[in-house]
């Protein structure tokens, strides 16, 4: 018997077009996906429900936040898709990406961050996600429509067939404002203690992220990590 599959959260980020909400919530229904989450809209338009072709119950129960961090922070691990490479951060494939979703407990909140359509997610934004993923394309120009990518992101999850996994559930992980909190009281310690300054920053700030991120932390691992900063480097 396969694992059971965590509980996904699509959250779309500044999106400009009212049709492409619509469509990425018919994409979601398409493959059986139901929470919808937004960032930085005033409100949901008639043209969403327009496209949406009988998904209009996913847009009626859609979350509308004004910044992401409300909208991840009591996701357990985010996936940003993202076209661009970034000097900060990690990326995986898209196949890759996928099955890291998988392994974790039953009930694990996980999201799946889309982009704006002209800038995709902002360095800034990409602080709110564990894992970054790009999805194939023959050329490097254009990247995929947001509807489009979402689709294709949510029908390969749809369809992967997740293999049994052995020894055990893993811990489940802590919620994505309590892994962030963490990686800010480590970013604070090394700012103090000189490792991190005014012309290394923003690169630092990055790389603890994507690090750290990637870690998926739980509450072993946060006081593991803790004590280590604060009996270590940070006295």
């Amino acid at each position: 018997m396969g694992a059971m599959k965590p509980e996904f959260f699509v959250v779309l980020v500044r999106p400009e077009h009212p049709a492409n909400i619509g469509l990425v919530a018919r994409g979601m229904k398409n493959t059986g996906f139901g929470r919808l989450r937004l960032v930085g809209i005033p409100r949901l338009e008639e043209e969403s429900y327009k496209t949406a072709v009988h998904s209009g119950d996913i847009l009626d129960s859609a979350q509308i936040f004004d910044r992401l961090e409300e909208a991840t922070g009591d996701l357990e691990a985010v996936f940003a898709a993202t076209s661009k490479r970034r000097k900060s951060y990690s990326g995986l494939p898209l196949e890759e990406a996928v099955s890291k979703m998988f392994p974790f407990p039953p009930s694990t909140r996980l999201g799946l961050l889309f982009g704006n359509e002209r800038t995709g997610l902002l360095s800034e934004e990409l602080k709110y996600s564990n894992f970054r993923f790009a999805i194939p394309q023959a050329t490097h120009q254009p990247s995929y429509n947001l509807a489009g990518a979402a689709l294709i992101t949510l029908f390969r999850i749809y369809t992967h067939r997740p293999q049994r996994f052995e020894g055990g559930a893993p811990e489940k992980p802590l919620t994505l404002v309590d892994q962030k909190n963490c990686m800010d009281m480590i970013l604070d310690k090394l700012e103090k203690k000189g490792f991190i300054h005014e012309t290394n920053k923003r690169h630092m700030t990055g790389m603890i992220h994507d690090l750290f991120g990637r870690l998926v932390m739980t509450e072993r691992d946060r006081r593991l990590l803790l004590a280590l900063f604060s009996k270590g480097i940070g006295q």
